[in-house]
């Protein structure tokens, strides 16, 4: 315990899944957790638990595709506990399943508002309140930022562009002499509320796809991906930055 002792971190997406797996986790490890989400019940619902468990949280209401709510969250963080110590990106909508020739602009931009633009809009805030202290921004991508996969081009271009944006900013943050370490993390197939909807809109036959693709055959949890982004939010991390920490079971290395 206390990896992440007195820090105060922000992390999107927090009421389920991955989200909530590394609340969870970074409030056991000793960190004053703020989460948002939209799902105001399950929100509260994480916040409970943390606080049965002895830990220290609070919810937010925050749609990452709202600069004015960016704002909004940042500065009650900075008014509440001075300062922001460590930012998780990790607010992110599927993939729609629909061919490239099929899929509406509406639904592109949909996807991008929340996967890239969302993960922007936290790094840009993310950077002005730590860069007079120091912080760690850990952004979720996925395997599908690295490599393809049928019928999920606004997904995987949405996910590619969270890799690079990552890595420019770790770059720049480093040129400028900010002490703010940036980096990516890339889940392959995690047993998820997301990754669910997407098996129950494919049926077995999608679940057998999926775990027949897995050397491991089997789906991860949500806390094998908290455990990385705990590593890369905490000082053993201290020379990381700009690098991208793949959780996948082995699916990339075939």
């Amino acid at each position: 315990m206390g990896r992440v002792t007195d820090k105060i971190a922000l992390i999107t997406g927090g009421a389920s899944g991955i989200g909530r797996a590394t609340a969870e986790l970074m409030a056991h490890e000793g960190a004053t957790v703020v989460l948002s989400d939209l799902q105001d019940g399950a929100g509260e619902d994480t916040v409970a638990a943390i606080t049965a468990a002895g830990g220290r949280a609070q919810y937010h209401h925050h749609d990452v595709t709202d600069e004015a709510d960016w704002k909004k969250i940042i500065a009650a963080i900075l008014a509440e506990h001075g300062r922001l110590d460590i930012l998780v990106n990790n607010a992110g909508v599927g993939g729609n399943g629909l061919p490239v020739e099929e899929t509406p602009l509406e639904l592109w931009r949909a996807t991008m508002a929340v996967n890239l633009d969302g993960v922007f809009l936290g790094v840009k805030h993310g950077v002005a309140a730590m860069k007079e202290n120091s912080g760690a921004i850990i952004n979720t991508s996925s395997i599908l930022g690295v490599v393809g996969l049928p019928l999920t081009a606004a997904y995987t271009a949405s996910k590619g562009g969270v890799r690079l944006l990552t890595k420019a900013v770790a770059i720049e943050c480093a040129a400028r002499g900010l002490k703010i370490r940036v980096n990516s993390v890339h889940p392959g197939f995690i047993d998820t509320p997301m990754v669910g909807g997407a098996i129950q809109r494919g049926g077995p036959e999608r679940r057998d796809a999926i775990l027949k693709s897995q050397p491991t055959g089997e789906m991860g949890q949500p806390s094998d991906v908290a455990e990385g982004i705990l590593y890369l939010a905490s000082d053993a991390a201290k020379f990381v930055t700009g690098s991208e920490l793949v959780i996948d079971g082995g699916y990339l290395a075939r």
